[in-house]
């Protein structure tokens, strides 16, 4: 009898539902997003006006303009080795689990599962903490903002954990009910942090009465890290540990861009749109944001009196000295609008990742629910406000909690991505033979090499007090946090997960090992039972 064969029609959708399909998974998520809004997902995350503005005051504390401008060139370049890295893997493997996925099928059989398992708990790690950072920063803006007009306003602890659980909700409702609105909202995003922060940066400078010198945007270093009259870090160790402290700015900035990997299973050609969607995003906020940097460090009048402004956020008090304190308030509205974006945006590639994750039951099964009229991850996103809720919780009794957060969220993502990178570079034959359309041939390993080197390095720095003398108060909790997930995974691992935590299916990784298509046609062994030719992920179930 004649095989017949059975076509699945050869378009985009098409093809895309089938290389989901290779790694065992059917298409859930509405799968129309393009390349510019994949990128624009990243390009808000990163948005470099709300790591700049959150963390202006401890730029210019810890290390001031030099570390703040230099650091920043230098943070970009590493990053931006990082993110290629990354982007070669998110081509070869373009899920919605991103990075412990990635290293699931990059790690040895014998280790795929344990590399599965802790690359996740550090990435939702990191992603909770990255919501948290821009989301609590957004609260502490809006309470700064309200101080201008209300002198009598005190921004409270309290005052403002309330508004930043309002931001939360915001952004948890028009994730759940605004799905179809998001690609829309990001196009507005890309435009507010495109061509709105660079037509404020140029007002900036423009408007200006005076401007510093660049011997003291590049040269001048201050170290306000002493508190309560005791020598700063600066003194105490060396001004090199005060830079690579500094450091935080610029990479806490630049931190996020897995969310074009988190949306892949959304985006259409996702083993070419989402890698150029990871590189670009860097590269496109590396420049954007130091042009806004060196206008606001050009645009200082008074770096004594920016330094301790009466409203506690030096970059409201430079529109102020520049634009008055009506012009100041327009501008500063545009900075909030962007936030608000960025903060949105974390909350949907938070969310995405935890849908995953429990896809594979690294969480529990309950958030692996997709709402079939809203087409929306509705139990993952009010999981990903809830834990980011709870992580800001500790800003009630610290003062460095706001710093210690964008810590945990930085060294918690980077070591998710530098876990895949490392399984890369150490595993390289194997990977070769999964790689996609984005392929960094004879580049691939030092390029790796690179990243893995720097990730070591900012887990280092960023767990490294910023404080002296270092007290309750003071603690960078950062260490404890990230501990927990590390000491957590693998104490939770030894007993007990490692008896039903598989991660994804071992076929599918076998497979993908050695760079075989399983939707690709096949004969039946047994010919008298079946004599068909299948093509397509669904052909042979009747699932």
């Amino acid at each position: 009898m004649a095989d017949v064969e059975i076509e699945r029609p050869n378009t985009v959708p098409a093809q895309d539902e089938d290389r989901l399909a290779q790694f065992g998974y059917k298409q859930e998520l509405n799968r129309d997003w393009g390349l510019a809004h994949n990128f624009g997902v990243s390009f808000s995350i990163i948005s470099v006006i709300t790591g700049l503005t959150t963390l202006f005051s401890y730029g210019l504390n810890t290390g001031g303009p030099a570390v703040m401008s230099i650091g920043w060139i230098v943070v970009s370049f590493f990053t931006l080795m990082v993110a290629t890295a990354m982007g070669e893997i998110v081509s070869a493997i373009p899920t919605s689990g991103g990075p412990y996925f990635w290293a699931a099928l990059m790690a040895p059989p014998k280790w795929s599962a344990f590399a599965a398992w802790i690359t996740g708990w550090f990435n939702l790690l990191g992603q909770v903490a990255v919501t948290t950072g821009i989301s609590f920063g957004l609260a502490n803006l809006i309470a700064t903002v309200a101080t201008v007009k209300s002198p009598d306003y005190v921004p409270t602890p309290a005052k403002t954990i309330g508004i930043y659980a309002a931001v939360l909700v915001s952004h948890g409702l028009v994730n759940t009910f605004g799905v179809r609105v998001l690609k829309y909202l990001n196009n507005v995003s890309i435009v507010l942090h495109s061509a709105g922060v660079t037509a404020l940066a140029i007002a900036v400078l423009a408007k200006a009465p005076k401007h510093q010198p660049a011997s003291f945007v590049f040269g001048y270093l201050n170290d306000g890290t002493g508190v309560d009259g005791a020598p700063g870090w600066g003194e105490r160790a060396s001004p090199a540990y005060l830079a690579v402290c500094g450091s935080l700015l610029a990479q806490y900035t630049l931190t996020g861009f897995d969310a074009s990997a988190h949306l892949s299973e959304e985006t259409r050609k996702a083993s070419w749109s989402a890698p150029i969607g990871v590189v670009s995003s860097v590269g496109f906020s590396a420049i954007f944001g130091l042009l806004v940097l060196l206008a606001f460090l050009f645009s200082i009048q008074d770096f004594e009196a920016t330094l301790s402004s009466t409203y506690e956020q030096p970059v409201l008090q430079i529109l102020i000295d520049v634009f008055g304190e009506d012009g100041a308030l327009v501008l500063f509205s545009l900075i909030i609008l962007c936030v608000w974006h960025c903060g949105l945006f974390s909350m949907t590639s938070n969310s995405r990742m935890m849908f995953a994750f429990a896809r594979d039951s690294g969480i529990h099964p309950f958030f692996h629910h997709v709402d079939v009229r809203f087409k929306s991850p509705i139990r993952a996103i009010w999981l990903a406000a809830t834990l980011s809720f709870i992580l800001a919780l500790p800003s009630l009794g610290s003062s460095v909690a706001f710093a210690a957060a964008t810590s945990i969220a930085t060294i918690g993502l980077y070591i998710s991505y530098g876990i895949p990178i490392l399984l890369g570079l150490i595993w390289h034959k194997e990977f070769t033979a999964m790689k996609g359309p984005f392929n960094l041939g004879a580049l691939s390993r030092i390029i790796a090499f690179i990243a893995v080197a720097w990730i070591i390095s900012i887990t280092v720095f960023f767990v490294l007090p910023t404080a002296n003398p270092v007290t309750s108060q003071t603690l960078n909790y950062t260490v404890v946090a990230v501990g927990i997930i590390a000491v957590g995974a693998t104490a939770a691992w030894i007993p007990w997960a490692r008896k039903w935590f598989t991660g994804p299916a071992a076929e599918v990784t076998e497979a993908m090992r050695l760079g075989v298509d399983l939707t690709e046609p096949r004969v039946e062994e047994n010919e008298s039972e079946k004599g068909v030719k299948t093509t397509g992920a669904t052909a042979e179930s009747s699932d």
